[in-house]
């Protein structure tokens, strides 16, 4: 139960992450000159945080006996 509960929170961590990342790449389009290295590489780690999140999800589910 203890790994479940450290995953779960992990998890939430990474959810707040994802999040954040939207308000910082619409905040970095709108500022002037527009820094399209810096917003690439926050897009990145933005779809390397949704495939983690998705792993994590994936663990947390029990298996389902076939």
């Amino acid at each position: 139960m203890e790994d479940d509960d450290d995953l779960r929170e992990k998890l939430a961590a990474l959810k707040e992450e994802h999040r954040d990342m939207d308000s910082i790449i619409e905040r970095l389009m709108g500022a002037q000159p527009i820094d399209f290295l810096q917003i690439q590489r926050l897009k990145k780690r933005k779809l390397a945080l949704k495939d983690m999140i998705q792993k994590m999800e994936s663990d947390l589910l029990p298996d389902i006996i076939a």
